[in-house]
């Protein structure tokens, strides 16, 4: 198997990227909606902890991994591919990928202008406290994060289109 991609698929660094953020949404995402629910305690600061150190791998692996998509471009199409199709495609990537890091990038700014600090790329960031700013990068945070689960869905029912009704296997090239 090769590390970089070819023609017709993924190669080892894509495959691992790729599952290694669906696997960090898979946990990200519910406890985010659990936290939202928690009172203000201890358990609540552990676990948003939790939330901030998930987000941040995958906010950093986002961005190992557009930079390496730059290197390695992904697979070509089947010849089969419906008009628009790839357009499509590109157009939900894209999408997925801003919705990550605007994700992530505004609860970065929630926090921060809550008056907390916070280790970005090794260095410790503060800034002032803002209520007004930390409750509109939080509603940017959640709406983003609604937004990213309908790109989730339409990804999944791409895949699950191209096996039931265009009876090819796309999946394999990413398994």
């Amino acid at each position: 198997m090769s590390l970089i991609n070819n023609k017709s698929k993924y190669g080892l660094l894509s495959k691992l990227f790729h599952w290694l953020t669906a696997a960090g949404l898979i946990v990200q995402i519910p406890l985010g909606f659990y936290l939202v629910d928690l009172d203000f305690d201890q358990t609540r600061v552990d676990i948003e902890n939790y939330h901030i150190l998930f987000g941040l791998i995958i906010f950093y692996a986002t961005l190992i991994r557009l930079t390496f998509k730059l290197l390695s471009p992904s697979p070509d199409f089947n010849d089969n591919a419906f008009p628009g199709q790839k357009i499509l495609a590109n157009l939900n990537h894209f999408f997925l990928y801003l919705a990550l890091l605007t994700i992530t990038i505004s609860g970065i700014l929630k926090k921060l202008f809550n008056g907390e600090g916070l280790v970005i790329f090794f260095k410790e960031i503060n800034l002032t406290y803002n209520y007004e700013l930390s409750e509109q990068f939080y509603s940017i945070h959640i709406l983003a994060n609604y937004i990213l689960i309908g790109l989730i869905s339409l990804h999944i029912l791409a895949v699950l289109f191209h096996k039931f009704f265009l009876r090819e296997n796309i999946l394999k090239r990413i398994l």
